[in-house]
């Protein structure tokens, strides 16, 4: 048994050995190819293109100036079965690095060998030319490595001896002078063309400004008569206009009193409607409701009317009863004092003086509260006398006189009671 191995367009796949000790080798690229297991042994070579580098430093040219070369080399292995087979030959194994390094040594080699044969110039000024001879020269030698040299261009050509730049600086200066010479003849022959050129625009203005007068003349001429003939016409039209405008003014205006004619009696009719809608308008929103307001008003009055009587002959009959109930009362306590009057006065008669007396006694407390009233907003009461015998002869005199207001006030002789006898020393 074995595996199919697959290689990419890039790359290139060795099949190599068989069965019997075979040295059968398979080159593949950009396909597949089978591999038995043990007795096949696959490899891999790359063929993209490899950039070099090629440095010469210090190479002298055929006349001994030494040059610093830098070229730049694009290669890679070729995809001929026999150009092929020698690649895998010399560079199955390597790593990119060594074949590139293989490669190197071998451009280097050429080129410092071509650099001894040509003069500076020649490196210089023809690099292309010098370039294709390194080529020619080391593709036969990597060709038979199986590699091919696809581009070869000179990067840098230097010296440190400053040849190029004399070369330069000579080069230069002549180009300068021819330079100078070949601005100098350019602006002769610009000044000589200049003027020949302004003498020439000259006599062309002076023609061209007399033709551009008499032109300019019969253009005024001729535009002179056009305008006439359009003020003509434009005159006419403007009467004809103005006329047309006049009748078409007094149409219009007849249209429009027509139309407000029309307007006027559609005005009137509109008005009219409007007399009859607010007379409506003024009947519900104005007269309506005044008539409803004053029914109410009407309503409350009477009912306010009623309300009154009926709460003046509630008052009245309040009155009335409450009167008469005060007259019961009245006339009960009448009957009651009257009753009471006539027991009073029947006792009265029954007992006599005694019956007085009581009378008498029961309303003396009553009389010195009314005889002490004046004295309750008196604070304080000082008797100035400095006889004390004299104090008590003025108590006497108030004792003695007290039975004879009471006689003139009710008529009871208080003089005929024994304790006032005694507080007051009458003798009966």
């Amino acid at each position: 048994m074995g595996n199919c191995h697959t290689v990419g367009p890039n790359e290139a796949l060795v099949v190599s050995g068989g069965c019997c000790g075979s040295d059968y080798k398979q080159y593949v690229f950009g396909g597949w190819a089978w591999a038995w297991w043990c007795i096949s042994d696959t490899q891999r070579l790359s063929l993209e293109v490899m950039t070099i580098l090629c440095r010469c430093e210090n190479i002298e040219t055929s006349e001994g100036v030494p040059l610093f070369v830098t070229g730049v080399a694009q290669v890679k292995i070729m995809t001929e079965k026999e150009l092929l087979a020698v690649a895998c030959e010399q560079f199955l194994g390597k790593n990119v690095q060594d074949i590139k390094n293989v490669v190197l040594q071998t451009l280097e080699g050429h080129l410092r060998s071509i650099l001894g044969t040509l003069t500076v110039e020649q490196i210089y000024q023809d690099r292309d030319q010098f370039a294709k001879l390194v080529r020619e020269v080391a593709a036969p030698d990597v060709g038979r490595m199986g590699i091919e040299i696809l581009s070869f261009t000179i990067k840098d050509v230097y010296d440190k001896v400053d040849y190029l730049s004399s070369l330069g600086k000579t080069q230069t200066a002549v180009v300068q002078r021819d330079a100078d010479i070949g601005v100098a003849e350019a602006e002769r022959d610009a000044g000589i063309r200049e003027a020949e050129c302004k003498r020439e625009m000259l006599d062309m203005k002076f023609m061209a400004d007399t033709k551009i007068a008499d032109s300019k003349r019969a253009f005024e001429l001729q535009k002179s008569a056009f305008s006439e003939e359009v003020n003509i016409k434009t005159a006419e039209a403007q009467l004809a206009y103005e006329l047309q405008g006049a009748h078409e003014q007094q149409k219009i205006r007849q249209e429009e009193i027509e139309i407000e004619v029309v307007q006027r009696k559609k005005q009137i009719a509109v008005e009219a409607q409007e007399i009859l809608r607010t007379e409506k308008e003024l009947i519900a929103t104005v007269r309506r409701p005044a008539e409803a307001e004053a029914h109410r008003m009407q309503q409350i009055a009477e009912g306010e009317k009623v309300k009154q009587v009926l709460l003046a002959e509630a008052e009245a009959e309040k009155i009335r009863k409450i009167g008469e109930a005060e007259a019961a009362v009245i006339e009960a306590m009448g009957k009651a004092e009257a009753e009471r009057m006539k027991l009073k006065a029947e006792a009265y008669q029954k007992y006599g003086d005694s019956a007085k007396m009581a009378m008498v006694l029961e309303a003396l407390p009553q009389i010195a509260a009314k005889v002490a009233a004046p004295l309750t907003k008196v604070d304080e009461i000082v008797v100035l006398t400095g006889d004390n015998s004299k104090v008590t002869s003025e108590v006497n005199r108030l004792l003695a006189e007290l039975p004879a207001s009471v006689h003139a006030l009710t008529g009871v002789d208080l003089s005929k009671i024994p304790l006032i006898q005694k507080a007051t020393g009458v003798q009966v």
